[in-house]
């Protein structure tokens, strides 16, 4: 079964083929050759522009998770025994905070059909009944509908291409690992007391918490994860990325300025 045949996918897929020829059209008395990649980026900022919104209630909830950090830690300690009774205290602290696990998580869900809508445009030899000429547009020569991956594997790689992938699969796990650094997880700094007054600590007791390096570990690779699909999908869809990966660093960075992480206070 040809998903792409279903009458309202087609119906999208047409419309989004439609938009980016015009606005590729458009662009080509500056861009050249490379207006459709161009009409790519602008596609691109304007679905990152309408998620501004959506941007700002993500790092609202990343201060909500901040805040009742201590709590859920204090209900996994409690219930570690428990297993549905932890997960029952969980999600009644998340909805008396008016939060939810999955808070943040809708700038992500949104762009899946965005890139799948460009993936689409990129290997389908007819849309709607029609040629696609987009098949046949390029960036530096490179075809928009190619894969680094399947060059290597066809055979059909040059060396003029890397540049191409170069710039935007590196470009990508470069921003990754900008993102990587300045969000990592953050331990709290503690006042240092007096050495005269610093009491022996009770037995078992731990010391200030520190982001377990299993979780640092995830988060850098799931930063990188985006550079690996990049090389595997068509080139229209890594610019795609590329340019959405740096976007949401740039508004994180804005974010947190707006407002900044939550500050435990500090125990005696």
């Amino acid at each position: 079964m040809n998903i792409y045949a279903f009458p309202p996918i087609a119906a999208v897929i047409d419309g989004a083929y439609r938009l980016l020829m015009g606005l590729a059209d458009l662009i080509h008395p500056v861009a050249g050759a490379a207006a459709s990649a161009a009409a790519i980026v602008l596609v691109t900022l304007i679905v990152r522009a309408a998620l501004i919104p959506v941007g700002v209630s993500q790092a609202k909830a990343e201060r909500m998770r901040a805040k009742i950090a201590p709590k859920l830690a204090e209900l996994q300690r409690k219930h570690k025994d428990d297993p549905e009774r932890l997960q029952r205290e969980m999600m009644a602290l998340y909805s008396a905070e008016g939060t939810s696990p999955l808070a943040g998580c809708l700038p992500m869900l949104v762009q899946i059909p965005v890139v799948g809508v460009i993936y689409a445009l990129f290997i389908l030899p007819t849309i709607a009944g029609h040629p696609n000429e987009l098949l046949g547009h390029t960036l530096g020569g490179v075809p928009l509908g190619d894969s680094l991956a399947g060059q290597l594997a066809s055979g059909t790689f040059e060396p003029a291409s890397a540049i191409v992938y170069g710039v935007v699969i590196l470009g990508i796990a470069a921003v990754g690992e900008v993102t990587r650094r300045v969000f990592r997880p953050q331990t709290p700094t503690m006042p240092t007391p007096a050495p005269a007054a610093t009491p022996a600590p009770a037995p078992g007791a731990k010391g200030p918490a520190t982001p377990p390096a299993g979780l640092t570990t995830a988060l850098g690779v799931l930063q990188f994860l985006t550079a690996v699909i990049a090389i595997f999908v068509p080139l229209a869809a890594g610019i795609y990325l590329f340019v959405t990966v740096a976007w949401t660093l740039g508004q994180r960075v804005v974010l947190r300025r707006v407002y900044p992480p939550l500050v435990q206070p500090a125990t005696a």
